[in-house]
């Protein structure tokens, strides 16, 4: 039984086969670490970023997508398609110019067949947001960082926005883009201060905002950042597997049943993880949270109330 419509659901809805994300560092910058507002960066952000670290391995975007687009053919067999995900750091921090030559980069990357942008809601505008709507792809998707609707945990953990600049971000993609641009908003459980009903309300907070998408995250406690020196001084405890589970079932619930789910927990990179141990364990942890939607008999929608006047949130040609 599907029980919530993953990416990898919705991809082969629309072209039919496997799609695969390659994940590109740009060497993009970031505005909570650059000075521009703050150099602390978010207290739960590793240093260098999420992405491969490629670009300061002197890999260039050609050169990255030949080494993933490779690997991913020899383990999935034959030649599946490939979507471009600009990852690590804010990729539309900076000048316009900048961006415009980053998606010329990806334009003839073979077998690309749509993109993935990461940034913030504050580092978008209307010329950017236009470049990126304009790229030649079947699938643009416009990945934005929020983690939770409240605005006292986003200044606890140095976001350096609002929830109010994000839902700004959200509107002003969907009038530039024109349909054109899809957005995934990531979500964070476990953060500090917050309570499982402050994450189900970020959840429902969605509902009002034209969303196509959502990743949901639970807390790394990862070196070199803030959350590790709260864990070592020990003011902050991760969550058990069992409460993330259960807070993901509910979530799933409460999503609307054409939101598409890109993620159901956090992917530690290699060497960065110090706590919980149990993320370390994705399969386990993936058994995990099907179990528990499958306990509580968990149908993405189930539990989701249409806000009155809703904006409708699928793009031309979605599937």
């Amino acid at each position: 039984m599907k029980r919530y419509l993953a990416l990898s659901d919705h991809f082969r809805a629309r072209f039919g086969r496997r799609v695969q994300k390659i994940p590109l560092d740009a060497g993009s910058g970031c505005p909570n670490r650059d000075g521009t507002l703050s150099n602390r960066g978010c207290a739960f952000c590793n240093p260098l970023g999420s992405g491969s670290g490629l670009s300061s391995q002197g890999f260039d975007i050609p050169a990255q997508w030949d080494h993933w687009t490779k690997r991913y053919t020899v383990r999935h067999g034959g030649a599946p398609l490939f979507l471009a995900y600009l990852q690590s750091f804010s990729n539309t921090h900076g000048p316009l110019a900048r961006l415009t030559s980053l998606l010329a980069a990806l334009a003839p990357l073979p077998g690309c067949v749509g993109i993935a942008v990461g940034t913030r809601p504050d580092c978008l505008d209307r010329a950017k947001l236009a470049a990126i709507a304009n790229f030649p792809a079947e699938e643009i998707w416009l990945e934005l960082g929020l983690q939770s609707a409240r605005d006292d945990t986003l200044a606890r953990i140095n976001r350096g926005h609002t929830f109010a600049d994000f839902a700004r971000a959200v509107r002003l993609a969907t009038e530039v883009g024109e349909g054109r641009i899809r957005i995934c908003a990531h979500l964070m459980a476990g953060l500090p201060g917050e309570t499982e009903a402050d994450f189900l309300a970020t959840v429902d907070a969605l509902a009002g905002l034209p969303v196509h998408g959502v990743k949901l995250h639970n807390l790394l406690v990862c070196r070199g950042t803030e959350m590790e020196r709260l864990w070592r001084a020990g003011e902050y405890a991760p969550l058990e597997r069992d409460a993330y589970a259960d807070m993901v079932a509910r979530a799933v619930a409460r999503l609307a049943p054409d939101v598409v789910v890109h993620r159901l927990a956090a992917d530690p990179a290699p060497g960065e993880l110090l706590a919980p141990a149990w993320a370390a364990d994705r399969r386990g942890l993936r058994a995990a949270l099907l179990a528990r939607m499958e306990e509580l008999d968990v149908v993405q929608g189930a539990a989701w109330t249409p806000p009155t006047g809703e904006t409708a949130r699928r793009p031309e040609g979605a599937g």
